[in-house]
């Protein structure tokens, strides 16, 4: 698999669309809302409300199962789920189709990179990044359209993960993820599939 994390709004989805493989949105492998082990914000003026920037918030085992499946069958059975209403409502099978590369993508990616490469799994691994700023307007203006919150609540994260951004990015690093921009990342992903005999 290739590996593409980095912060919400980066521009990891828009690279997979641009780079035409098989992608797995490891973003479907979110606890559903009224688990109750979801983390929740304890400061600020988001206290209170589910922490969906957490690992806690989300289901490593299952998007490693979904993964090896892939790797080893080239097939797997992944939940669809909708953002803005904190669950999820349905399941689709993806096909690898014969090649021998797909995308792993999502922000909490780099979590899977340690345990897929112990297990062999990883061509590559990429924390995509842009300029805080590029990244907050694009998440913002997204998920406005997405309606997946309520807009001050939308604000008030979108400032908070601007903040926290170069953490973000320096985490996916000590992960095993090379931090690029996403022409960065189309280019190296293109010279990976030069070398890798496709369909």
């Amino acid at each position: 698999m290739i590996v593409l994390a980095g912060p919400s709004g980066a521009g990891k989805s828009r690279l997979a669309e641009r780079l035409g493989l098989p992608v797995l949105r490891l973003d479907d492998f979110y606890k559903s809302g009224g688990d109750p082990t979801l983390p929740l914000i304890t400061e600020g003026a988001n206290a209170g409300i589910v922490d969906w920037d957490d690992p806690a918030s989300w289901l490593l085992e299952d998007a490693m199962a979904a993964l090896e499946e892939l790797c080893r069958t080239g097939r797997a059975e992944v939940p669809v789920y909708d953002i803005a209403h904190d669950g999820r409502c349905g399941w689709q099978t993806l096909e690898l189709d014969g090649h021998d590369l797909f995308l792993a993508e999502g922000i909490f990616a780099q979590e899977v990179v340690p345990h897929c490469v112990e297990a062999g799994l990883v061509a590559a691994a990429y924390c995509v990044r842009q300029h805080p700023v590029v990244t907050f307007w694009r998440r913002l203006t997204r998920d406005l359209r997405e309606h997946r919150k309520p807009p001050l609540v939308l604000v008030r994260r979108g400032v908070a993960l601007l903040r926290d951004q170069r953490r973000v990015v320096a985490h996916a690093v000590a992960r095993g993820c090379t931090p690029v921009h996403p022409d960065e990342a189309y280019a190296a992903v293109h010279a990976l599939l030069r070398r890798e005999p496709q369909p």
